[in-house]
C-alpha cells in the first residue's frame, strides 16, 4: 500500500525520538531519515522502525504508518462516511458545525437575526460531490475551508454579500471531493474563507523543519 505525507511524517516522529534518546547514531538517524521522506509505500517504511521500542512487532509497525484522522488523512480516507448532519439553523441565535465531523451530500443551513459557522477543515463527507445551501436574513454564515479543497460559491447578496477570499495559498487538491456553496442573503452576508487549520500549520512547520535540518545535515 502506497504511503502518505502523515504517514512518513509520523515515522520520521520515531526516529527522532529514537536519537534523543541515543539508541540512533546522528549518521544512521539521517540516512533512515532521507528514507522515510521519500519512501513511496508501507513495505519500505516499516524497516525503518523495526528495531526500535514500542514498534517492534507487526501490530506496532502498523500502527505506526496508520493513517491520521481530521485534515492529516488523505482525502480518500475522507469520502464516503454516514453523515452526521445535513443542515443548521439559527433563529435569534447561532449553530456551529466544527471539528471532526461528516457533512451531508446536501447541507442546508439558515440565519434569521442570527448567525453560523460552518468549518469544513477537519470534516469528513459524505459524498464527493457536495453541496452547501445557504440562506440568510439579516444574519450572517461563514464558511471556512481548506485550501486544497475544490471550492465552487455561486451565491446572490440583495444589500448584502455573497463571496470568499483567500487567506492561504488555495490550491484544489486532484482527489479532493467538490463543494458547491450556493444561496442567497438578504440584508446580511455570506463569507467563505480558505484556510488552513492550527494543527495543520503546525504539522508544515514541523515538516518543513525537519526537511531543512535534514538537507543541512546532507550539506556537511
Amino acid at each position: 500500500m502506497r504511503a502518505s505525507d502523515a504517514e512518513r511524517e509520523r515515522v520520521a516522529e520515531i526516529l527522532r525520538e529514537a536519537v534523543a534518546e541515543g539508541r540512533l547514531e546522528m549518521e544512521e538517524f539521517e540516512q533512515r531519515l532521507d528514507t522515510a521522506y521519500k519512501a513511496r509505500t508501507h513495505g519500505e517504511l516499516e524497516p525503518l522502525v523495526r528495531d526500535l521500542p514500542a514498534v517492534g512487532s507487526a501490530s506496532s509497525v502498523a500502527a505506526v504508518v496508520q493513517p491520521r484522522s481530521g485534515s492529516a488523512a488523505r482525502w480518500s480516507e475522507r469520502i464516503g462516511r454516514p453523515a452526521t448532519s445535513t443542515g443548521g439553523f439559527a433563529l435569534w441565535g447561532g449553530f456551529r458545525r466544527r471539528g471532526n465531523w461528516t457533512v451531508g451530500r446536501v447541507f442546508t443551513a439558515f440565519a434569521m437575526w442570527g448567525g453560523g459557522d460552518i468549518d469544513l477543515r477537519e470534516a469528513n463527507f459524505e459524498a464527493r460531490e457536495t453541496v452547501i445551501r445557504c440562506f440568510t436574513i439579516m444574519g450572517g454564515l461563514h464558511v471556512t475551508v481548506p485550501p486544497d479543497l475544490d471550492v465552487e460559491v455561486r451565491g446572490i447578496g440583495i444589500m448584502g454579500g455573497f463571496g470568499e477570499h483567500a487567506k492561504d495559498e488555495s490550491a484544489p487538491a486532484p482527489d479532493a471531493p467538490r463543494v458547491r456553496i450556493t444561496g442567497f442573503a438578504l440584508m446580511g452576508g455570506v463569507g467563505v474563507e480558505h484556510k488552513r487549520s492550527k494543527a495543520e500549520k503546525q504539522r508544515l512547520r514541523e515538516a518543513e523543519r525537519e526537511r531543512g535540518r535534514l538537507e543541512k545535515g546532507e550539506g556537511r
